[in-house]
C-alpha cells in the first residue's frame, strides 16, 4: 500500500468508563490490519505502561503516550503527524471514560480532530445502549465521531436489540460477543502485561478474527469514503534540539518482569542526550553491566520479591555501583526494591537491596494516582504517580512533586529521596518534558 497519500485513517477508541474493553478492541483493530501487512501506529492517551504492552504486540511497534498536559500539545501534534505520514492506520486508545480526567480523551479528540469509536460493554443493557451512545456523541459539541461498537454481547438477537435502540443506526460499527478466548486478565495495577502470557498473541488473533465479522473490521483502509478524513494537526514547530549532555556515558536500564514500566519516549530522550543504553535483568543477571549510571524503572517488585531476595550477587553489584559514586535514578517499583524490606499484603517480609533505609508496605487500597510535576531546579519534569504501597523511612525528602497547576505544602505529591548517588521517588517521569533535568539525574554531582 502506498504511503504517499495525503490522508490516513485515524481512530480514537474510547468508552463510557474503564473496563469496557477499549484495549481489547483497539488491539484487535491494530492486529487485524497489521497481520494483513499494513503499517499500524498505536498510541495510548495519558500515562500508562500496561495497555501499551498489548497495543505494541498488536501493532508491531513502540507505543507512545499522548497527553495534552504531560507531553504538551506540540509534542502530541508532532507524534500524530509523523505517524499519519508513515502509516496505513493510526489507532489511539483512550483513557478511563471518554470525558474523564483533565485533560480527557475527548479533549485530545477535539483538539486534533480524531474520530471517536465508542466501545460500550452492553452485556447488561438493551435500549439504554442507544441513549449512552447518543450521549457520548453529543455531550460535547464538535466531537469528531466514527461510531459505536457493542462489546460482550450475548447473542445475535441481543445485538439486534442494541442496534434497534440507536437513534442514528449509521453509527453502528458492530458487536463483539462475550468470549473468554480474548479476555485480557487484570491485577491490582491494571491489565496483566502481554509479555507474561504465553498465549497473548493468540488472544489478540481471536479478537481480530471476531472483529472481521463487524462493519468496523470490514472497512477498507484504502477507501477514503469509508473513513472520516483526517489531515493532521496542521503546521507545527519542530522540536527544540536536545544538547548531548550525556554523550560518552553508558546508562544501564533494568528491564524484566519486575521492572518493566518504561516509556519508549524516555529511552529516546536518553539517546537524544547522547547516552549509550544497555539493559539488564535484576531477576536473572548476577551483576549490573559496566556503566556510568543506572535507571531502575517501575514495575512489580512485589510480585518478584522472593526471586529478587534470592539473587545476592545482584544486590552486591548494585551496592558496589553506589559505593563507587555512580548515579542511580529509581522510580516507583525501582525505588521500592532499594529499601531494606518489602512487606507484602499478606504481611510476609522480604529482604530488599538495602540501599535506602526503611521499608515498603504493600496495601490493598490505592495509595496515589494522578499527574505530577517535579521542579528539579534544572527544569520541571512532568509525569504521574500510581501505586499501592507506602514507604516508612527516616530519610528526609530533598523535595516533592506537585499536582499540576498547584503549589505549596498542601499540594505536595511524592517525596523525592537522596542518599549518596541515589535519587528515588514514587514519581514516574516523562523524560521528554525536561531533558536537561534528566541529564542531571544521570550525571555525578560534580558534573551536573
Amino acid at each position: 500500500m502506498s504511503h504517499s497519500r495525503a490522508w490516513c485513517p485515524v481512530v480514537l477508541v474510547a468508552a463510557p468508563a474503564s473496563g469496557q474493553g477499549k484495549t481489547t478492541v483497539a488491539s484487535a483493530l491494530a492486529r487485524l490490519h497489521r497481520r494483513a501487512g499494513r503499517r499500524v501506529q498505536a498510541f495510548k492517551c495519558g500515562p500508562d505502561f500496561l495497555d501499551p504492552f498489548w497495543l505494541s504486540l498488536a501493532s508491531g511497534g513502540p507505543v507512545h503516550s499522548l497527553d495534552l498536559w504531560m507531553n504538551g500539545e506540540a509534542d502530541c501534534a508532532r507524534r500524530l503527524q509523523q505517524a499519519a505520514s508513515q502509516s496505513d492506520l493510526v489507532v489511539v486508545e483512550g483513557v478511563m471514560g471518554l470525558f474523564d480526567g483533565q485533560p480527557s480523551a475527548a479533549d485530545l479528540a477535539r483538539r486534533f480532530g480524531l474520530p471517536v469509536l465508542a466501545v460500550v460493554d452492553a452485556s447488561a443493557m438493551a435500549g439504554t445502549f442507544g441513549a449512552l451512545a447518543f450521549g457520548l456523541q453529543h455531550y460535547q459539541p464538535g466531537l469528531p465521531w466514527l461510531g459505536v461498537l457493542a462489546n460482550r454481547v450475548g447473542s445475535e438477537r441481543h445485538a439486534q436489540m442494541l442496534l434497534d435502540g440507536l437513534r442514528e443506526p449509521s453509527t453502528w460499527l458492530g458487536a463483539l460477543p462475550r468470549d473468554g478466548a480474548w479476555t485480557l486478565p487484570e491485577r491490582h495495577l491494571g491489565l496483566v502485561s502481554a509479555q507474561e502470557l504465553p498465549d497473548a498473541l493468540a488472544r489478540l488473533d481471536a479478537a481480530a478474527d471476531a472483529l472481521v465479522a463487524t462493519p468496523l473490521g470490514q472497512r477498507d483502509l484504502a477507501d477514503a469514503t469509508q473513513w472520516p478524513r483526517w489531515d493532521g494537526p496542521g503546521l507545527i514547530d519542530p522540536a527544540e534540539p536536545v544538547a548531548p549532555r550525556l554523550a560518552g556515558r553508558r546508562i544501564a536500564v533494568a528491564r524484566d518482569a519486575a521492572f518493566c514500566f518504561i516509556y519508549p519516549a524516555n529511552l529516546d530522550t536518553l539517546q537524544a542526550l547522547g547516552a549509550e543504553l544497555c539493559f539488564f535483568s535484576p531477576l536473572s543477571d548476577e551483576a549490573v553491566p559496566a556503566c556510568d549510571a543506572l535507571w531502575l524503572p517501575g514495575g512489580y517488585p512485589e510480585l518478584h520479591a522472593q526471586a529478587l531476595a534470592a539473587n545476592p550477587a545482584m544486590q552486591a553489584s548494585l551496592q558496589a555501583h553506589v559505593a563507587a559514586g555512580r548515579p542511580v535514578w529509581a522510580e516507583c517499583g525501582g525505588m521500592m526494591a532499594l529499601f531494606d524490606e518489602l512487606v507484602g499484603v499478606d504481611g510476609q517480609v522480604h529482604a530488599g537491596w538495602g540501599l535506602l533505609p526503611g521499608r515498603v508496605l504493600m496495601q490493598k487500597r490505592l495509595a496515589a494516582l494522578g499527574p505530577q510535576q517535579w521542579d528539579t531546579g534544572a527544569g520541571v519534569l512532568r509525569g504521574h504517580t500510581f501505586h499501592y504501597s507506602r514507604c516508612e523511612t527516616a530519610l528526609q525528602p530533598i523535595g516533592h512533586s506537585q499536582r499540576p497547576n498547584q503549589a505549596g505544602p498542601t499540594h505536595e505529591g511524592e517525596a523525592v529521596y537522596a542518599q549518596g548517588s541515589v535519587r528515588a521517588s514514587y514519581f514516574h517521569a516523562w523524560f521528554a518534558s525536561a531533558p536537561e533535568a534528566v541529564a542531571r539525574l544521570f550525571l555525578p554531582a560534580e558534573a551536573a
